[in-house]
């Protein structure tokens, strides 16, 4: 199978087998660049961490780890200084605004910085993840991968998903979580044609990453069940409270644009002064938090660390992540959750010992929660709390958690998810039915191919050599260049032919004198979705496009004529 024809299938809604394989390829690749990423971790451990562990902040002295948030700053402020605010964008917000407004396509810029800030935020101690620079490198790689190849951009939208279902399954080993988080928070709607090659690939990064690592999940969870379903109130209020926790992280990063006339150095250093000052006491606030997290569900971990975890990482995460620097937040929140979790268990165990769950108990429903409120992802964080503690008694009791907490920060603290930002009737644009269904079709797969182009005056001559190959629609360029194309029905010029009584053949015709419908044009790339097309025939406030791409240097060839009305036709027939 040549590369043309593979790409005029995937532009089809239909191309499952094409998407699959692109799925397994994806899936490789991005579990390879998770090892090499936590290689890059694990190598900064070793040259300055005590006992080689990126997560030892604890064994520093006080000074050395105060020290370290504020070099980290120090050293993110003065690569971002000489670049642009848009080579700034990182993370998991930047690949569904790439995903909403760029048709997936992620700078090589962006990916760059990614590996660099994700490296020292976690290593200089910031409160910061790594999945989220795990799920923008594995997306851009996914999504570089198919604009090298020069795929259609509906396929794009689906190596995004692959990149970040495969991410998030290397980072935890999860890679049933990594499917739905992928669905759910980046691409936004579940398509059996989305689902299968996410699968996928996250099935093949979660191979990759237990070649290099072993089969060993992310933590060691403790057995423990539910007991008395005396318990269900007390964890409906314990979800209640981590929902309204999930609601002031939420207001906290969103609040940006409070920063946004600062100078770059002010606004990075403003973090690093916050976690310098409370990791002098708690340095358990600092990195990623993982060994605090499996601490807290082995319930290891004293009061005034858990209520400094649960408040501390909270508002050092939200306010870091809400001054520009690109942190990734899924850890950290899972830690807060979980010392939240925790907390709310002790209570528990004091109000009612004789019938509450063990404390560690509801340190995991914390977590799942946290996770599910904060992101408006409940199915991930269901298939994450699932996964992470291999106990299928939690779920009856985790969905009434996930359930209420995300209610919780949805209703009471009208929060509709951190990375949702723009809404409009309460959908991101990601989630509006006609974009959605339009976006899965790139243009090959409705555009008319039989065209022929055309000058605007021609011999009748002419006109019949272009009419032999039996073209649906004549493009006829006109004179100057800053006058659009028009587009004129073969079938009108046959007419016209018919109806001309000269028998002179040199005798010239206007095409744009001729009596038939013409239609403005406006140009459209070939690897366009239907939503690129029908936003550029609204912008243009046309009914026609031209679809042209590149077949040389500096050389457009024009490939088919796409009208508003076979958009319309598509959606209204095929979805």
């Amino acid at each position: 199978m040549n590369l043309e024809r593979f790409r005029r299938q995937l532009a089809s809604v239909d191309a499952l087998p094409q998407l699959c394989v692109l799925g397994l390829v994806s899936g490789l690749l991005t579990g390879g660049l998770m090892v090499v990423f936590r290689f890059l971790l694990s190598l900064g451990a070793w040259l300055f961490m005590p006992h080689n562990d990126s997560e030892a902040f604890e064994a520093l002295a006080p000074h050395w780890r105060a020290l370290l948030p504020l070099i980290a700053v120090a050293l993110i402020a003065l690569c971002f200084a000489p670049q642009s605010s848009q080579a700034r964008r990182l993370g998991v917000g930047h690949v569904i605004e790439r995903l909403t407004y760029h048709q997936g396509r992620l700078p090589l810029r962006n990916w760059l910085n990614q590996w660099w800030v994700g490296v020292i935020s976690v290593l200089g101690g910031l409160s910061a993840g790594r999945e989220g620079p795990a799920i923008h490198l594995g997306a851009a790689a996914a999504s570089g991968l198919g604009q090298r190849l020069r795929l259609p951009h509906n396929s794009l939208r689906v190596l995004v998903g692959c990149g970040t279902a495969a991410a998030i399954s290397a980072s935890f080993n999860t890679p049933i979580a990594g499917v739905i988080f992928a669905m759910e928070v980046v691409i936004m709607e579940y398509t059996i044609a989305g689902f299968m090659p996410v699968i996928l690939a996250s099935t093949m990064s979660a191979v990759v990453a237990q070649l290099a690592y072993g089969t060993e999940p992310a933590f060691q969870v403790p057995i423990v069940k539910l007991g008395s379903l005396l318990n269900l109130p007390w964890i409906a209020t314990s979800a209640l409270l981590i929902g309204l926790l999930a609601g002031l992280f939420i207001r906290i990063a969103q609040r940006g644009t409070l920063f946004a006339g600062w100078p770059l150095v002010a606004r990075l250093m403003l973090p690093g002064v916050a976690v310098a000052v409370v990791a002098w006491w708690y340095p358990q606030v600092q990195g990623i938090g993982y060994d605090s997290l499996a601490a807290a569900l082995d319930g290891r971990l004293a009061l005034d660390v858990l209520v400094a975890l649960m408040l501390g990482k909270l508002l050092l995460t939200a306010f870091t992540f809400a001054c520009g620097i690109p942190v990734g937040i899924i850890g950290p929140v899972l830690v807060v959750g979980a010392s939240a979790g925790a907390l709310c268990g002790m209570s528990g165990d004091w109000l009612w010992p004789s019938v509450a769950s063990d404390p560690g108990f509801y340190a995991m429903l914390g977590m799942a929660a946290m996770m599910g409120a904060v992101l408006q992802a409940p199915l991930a964080a269901l298939m994450a709390l699932l996964e992470l503690t291999h106990n299928p008694n939690i779920i009856l009791p985790g969905m009434l958690a996930v359930v209420i907490a995300g209610l919780t920060a949805r209703q009471i603290c009208r929060c509709h998810g951190l990375y949702v930002t723009g809404t409009h009737h309460g959908l991101h644009p990601l989630q509006q039915p006609l974009m959605q269904a339009l976006s899965r079709v790139a243009v090959p797969a409705v555009m008319e191919r039989s065209v022929a182009r055309t000058q605007r005056m021609i011999t009748r001559e002419q006109a019949r050599r272009l009419l032999e190959d039996k073209p649906t629609w004549l493009v006829i360029t006109r004179s100057s260049e800053e006058k659009t194309p028009l587009a004129l029905k073969a079938a009108d010029l046959a007419r016209a032919l018919l109806d001309e009584e000269a028998t002179d053949e040199t005798a010239t015709l206007d095409l744009l004198e001729i009596p038939g419908q013409r239609l403005e044009l406006a140009p459209i790339h070939l690897q366009a979705t239907l939503s690129e097309a029908f936003d550029r025939l609204n912008d243009y406030g046309l009914d026609a496009l031209y679809v042209q791409h590149t077949t040389a240097p500096m050389i457009q060839k024009i490939s088919g004529i796409i009208t508003r009305d076979a958009i319309e036709n598509y959606y209204r027939y095929k979805r």
